[in-house]
């Protein structure tokens, strides 16, 4: 059965910007209202954002936390709560990249990549899986965005993967401590966007494309899209989508 997202209630970590901006705006499309998390975006780029949620027709509300801490996490739940009294969607998108070879990453590089790739997550889930638990129909639908990480190892950023492979398992974890009422999926995009400060050129990101079995990159929908389709289908938990081309299959 397909579940239709009118006025459910969506909270979608890291939204002001990048991936999570699209998908915070596709969701809204779909007829969500929306809670949209950020931290370190510009609060002008966070109020930008959050207008054009609003002119889709769905409430929208921006909520800064800091998700390397604990308290941060409770403070966005809290809000989140407060704002609407229910849960029907959770979007675990906020994400650090950091690249770091492994004999020179420091103990504060670990610490912060696994507070916002993965504690926070694991925290936010418990959280939110309280809050959907007392919706007027108990449920909801929880999905983790993962990246390509969790299909080998990244010479480049081995804490970062290492995080990566771990929110799977959470995924997998909590898709069977938290059935049937809740189901959990994860997201693995591919290149669908250009790193922020990397100077990738128009040619490098073309090459990075020609690595996939469609010989080619994405888009930030593709991962929008994804993301509403596994919020519609109630028959799918547990589950870790490729969105990158058949990146991962060579």
């Amino acid at each position: 059965m397909r579940i239709e997202l009118q006025d459910k209630v969506a909270l979608i970590t890291g939204a002001a910007r990048r991936v999570g901006r699209v998908i915070a705006l596709e969701l809204a499309n779909a007829g969500a209202h929306v809670l949209m998390h950020y931290n370190r975006a510009p609060a002008s780029q966070a109020r930008e954002t959050l207008q054009e949620i609003k002119s889709l027709g769905v409430e929208a509300h921006a909520i800064q936390a800091d998700l390397s801490s604990a308290d941060g996490v409770d403070a966005l739940m809290a809000a989140a709560e407060a704002r609407f009294d229910r849960l029907d969607i959770v979007i675990n998108n906020a994400s650090v990249f950091q690249a770091r070879p492994l004999l020179e990453a420091s103990l504060d590089d670990w610490d912060l990549t696994m507070a916002v790739n993965l504690r926070a997550p694991f925290l936010i889930t418990q959280r939110a899986a309280r809050i959907m638990a007392n919706n007027p129909m108990p449920g909801g639908v929880i999905i983790n965005i993962c990246d390509a990480g969790v299909d080998g190892p990244w010479r480049e950023y081995p804490h970062h993967g290492i995080s990566k492979s771990a929110l799977w398992m959470l995924t997998q974890v909590s898709a069977l401590s938290l059935g049937p009422e809740i189901r959990v999926n994860a997201i693995a995009p591919g290149p669908v966007m250009k790193t922020a400060g990397r100077g990738t050129t128009d040619e490098e990101w073309a090459q990075v494309g020609r690595r996939s079995a469609l010989r080619k990159t994405g888009e930030p929908e593709d991962v929008a899209r994804a993301v509403v389709y596994l919020c519609k289908e109630d028959h799918i938990t547990g589950a870790l989508l490729h969105v990158n081309a058949g990146e991962h299959l060579g």
